[in-house]
């Protein structure tokens, strides 16, 4: 016999991120591309999740989920 929860998926809403030291939400399912798509940052940018580097390519299949540290860095020339 299943319980409620056992039968009903759970359904998320909204992932709460930290970003840049700063708590952000955003719509679920989440990822890093989604992230970036709606943040729109200044190439060149790098992006760092949980302190490891995601690399372009694995921008849309990788997921976000509540509680996550997100660092976006643009990079910036100069003399």
């Amino acid at each position: 016999m299943q319980t409620e929860s056992e039968s009903s998926p759970v359904s998320t809403v909204a992932v709460t991120i930290n970003l840049n030291g700063t708590s952000f939400t955003l719509p679920s399912p989440a990822s890093i591309g989604s992230l970036v798509a709606i943040r729109s940052p200044r190439p060149p940018f790098a992006v760092e999740l949980n302190k490891r580097l995601v690399r372009r390519p694995q921008y849309e299949s990788t997921p976000l989920v509540d509680g996550d540290v997100v660092e976006i860095v643009t990079l910036v020339g100069g003399g």
